[in-house]
């Protein structure tokens, strides 16, 4: 025995000025799972579909070692007290 399970997606059709007029209510009702086409003279022109779920990938700590590099030595040095007068004062 089979069972066939159907899944309605609700679709709304909008024209492109009124997608223009109101943006934000489209991206919010979008972003519960609508989808919404819009139409130009009752043409699909585009379809506002929801962004599939970005994975949340537990990032590994000391992976990143030895992959970085200071091009200039100096680079984290503190400055000296001319340095500083001259980069308070623009010159730096």
């Amino acid at each position: 025995m089979m069972t066939h399970i159907c899944y309605t997606t609700s679709m709304a059709n909008v024209k492109i000025a009124y997608a223009k007029a109101h943006l934000p209510e489209l991206l919010a009702r979008v972003a519960q799972g609508e989808r919404i086409v819009i139409s130009r003279y009752n043409t699909p022109m585009a379809e506002l579909v929801p962004a599939p779920k970005a994975e949340n990938v537990q990032r590994k700590f000391g992976t990143g070692k030895g992959k970085a590099m200071l091009i200039d030595p100096r680079a984290l040095d503190p400055m000296t007290d001319d340095e500083a007068e001259a980069f308070l004062q623009g010159r730096y």
